[in-house]
């Protein structure tokens, strides 16, 4: 979008907060950059730059402006929409793989030379993997400076940064501040808050509006994993594996943004626990461009002006949300969750809540890997599916992550023997994040769209769904409201 000037200008002078993440403002007289909305008089046309990234325009010599902090819009949806290998670079990115494994790990992740991955980085979005990290780490630095007490040598560390000159040269190059300067600045705005400590910090998660957080955060409730999430006064809690420990995070949400608070073991492990938890609730989301899409079907259209803004439930680990989806195959939504939290209890890493109940993180593939049939109370023949699942994803048969390929992880998801259509649309729709997902064989779908007046049969519904592409993801999370079920209700009612 940033190559369309005209089109980024009208977006600046209405101010329009949709539009907040999928470029920046730069300007050549103040050598500031802004997110669209930023609320300070628009320049004049002939000053202005549009970049597709942070990165970009810190590349090109500009620093972040004080007053609309476009380091903390949301992210940029199109890298949620498309398949190609920059849009699953920069999904890696912001899981942190640049700063774990380096430019090299990334690209072998993607199957590209670093050179070749550089070069087409370089074309999409104006600056390369090393410098959109480096965008990444002072967004986080800046956020633990102004939202906790943690010493800067501290904030360096938890940041990614590798050492404390390179951490005091970056903040000060991006935010034209010193952290010094910047901790006081926000303590006037803000006022004081000394969260430091233990590992604790609680920020807001921006998001785009509409946010339709009912039916996200009541599909959450009613599948949690007994000692793995849970509900607690109108907060969703669960577990986290991380790459250097483990976590807690409590996500209560709001019309215009989610509260977040986080208990981790490891503070090098922040910017992975933000986006995952920003993938579990389907925050980069772009909304209006769903409703526009799926409003143009008319039996859809009262279903999505009913609840706009509707977000995908996902999850914190792919290969977690493949073992409940085979879980889940054929039973209840109270037998998936027992099933779960069987597994949980006998080889999940044991946390200490002393806040809720939580006991356990889900275990890891490599901790299923020698399964003991006690605990799986289901026919043989998901036995050896779950077994082949586990199997396939210890040994790199199967790849799940934030930058796989989403058409070669269906293929393989269905060689596997067991796994059928729904179970792979299902994994690809919340597990993957592929918006254009659609579990057509779903008895609630099909029960949904009877209701609407929609085909109920796969094979007619398959058909109409074309028309919705590629949203159907978000089709079939518009349908699902229309249901009188547990995942709609929020807070979850007493039981």
């Amino acid at each position: 979008m940033h190559t369309d000037f005209d089109r980024c200008y009208r977006a600046v002078q209405s101010k329009d907060a949709r539009f907040d993440g999928w470029f920046v403002t730069a300007v050549l007289t103040t050598k500031i950059y802004c997110r669209p909305s930023c609320p300070v008089r628009p320049p004049y046309a002939r000053n202005m730059r549009f970049y597709p990234t942070a990165a970009a325009a810190q590349r090109a010599g500009f620093r972040a402006c004080k007053r609309c902090r476009p380091d903390a819009s949301p992210g940029s949806p199109e890298w949620n929409v498309r398949t190609d290998v920059v849009a699953r670079a920069m999904r890696l990115i912001a899981d942190g793989t640049v700063d774990r494994d380096g430019v090299t790990g990334l690209a072998s992740r993607v199957g590209y030379t670093v050179r070749q991955l550089e070069r087409l980085m370089h074309a999409e979005v104006g600056a390369a993997p090393l410098a959109l990290a480096r965008a990444q780490r002072a967004q986080m630095a800046r956020v633990l400076i102004e939202t906790t007490g943690m010493p800067f040598s501290d904030v360096a560390f938890a940041a990614g940064f590798s050492s404390i000159r390179q951490f005091n040269d970056t903040v000060r190059s991006v935010c034209d501040l010193t952290p010094t300067m910047l901790r006081s600045r926000a303590r006037t705005r803000f006022g004081s808050d000394d969260t430091v400590g233990t590992g604790v910090m609680s920020l807001r998660l921006p998001v785009r509006t509409p946010f339709a957080f009912e039916g996200l955060f009541g599909h959450l409730a009613a599948s949690a994993v007994p000692g793995v999430e849970e509900v607690r006064d109108g907060t969703f809690r669960r577990t986290l594996r991380l790459p250097h420990g483990t976590g807690i995070v409590s996500l209560t949400p709001h019309p215009g943004h989610v509260g977040c608070r986080l208990v981790i073991d490891d503070f090098r492990d922040l910017s992975a626990a933000i986006a995952r938890c920003r993938r579990l609730l389907d925050l980069d989301a772009d909304p209006e461009a769903v409703v526009d899409t799926l409003s143009a079907d008319h039996h859809l259209a009262p279903v999505v002006a009913k609840a706009p803004g509707q977000r995908i439930p996902r999850t914190v680990d792919e290969h977690e949300l493949a073992v409940r989806v085979v879980l889940g195959q054929q039973v209840s939504l109270a037998a998936a969750r027992t099933h779960a939290g069987r597994l949980a209890d006998a080889y999940g890493t044991p946390v200490q809540d002393p806040e809720g109940q939580l006991t356990h993180v889900f275990p890891s593939v490599e901790e299923l890997s020698e399964i003991d049939p006690q605990y799986l109370a289901f026919p043989r023949s998901r036995q050896r599916t779950l077994q082949a699942l586990v199997t396939a994803l210890s040994d790199g048969a199967l790849v799940l992550d934030p930058g796989c390929d989403w058409d070669a992880a269906r293929a393989s998801l269905l060689g596997i023997p067991g796994i059928g259509p729904w179970t792979a649309e299902m994994i690809a729709m919340r597990g993957l994040g592929d918006p254009d997902a659609f579990p057509v064989t779903d008895l609630g779908v099909a029960a949904a769209a009877k209701q609407v007046g929609l085909p109920s049969d796969p094979r007619p519904l398959a058909v109409r769904s074309s028309a919705w592409r590629p949203w159907r993801s978000y089709a079939t999370q518009h349908l699902w409201t229309v249901l009188d079920h547990s995942v709609n209700q929020w807070p979850p009612k007493e039981k």
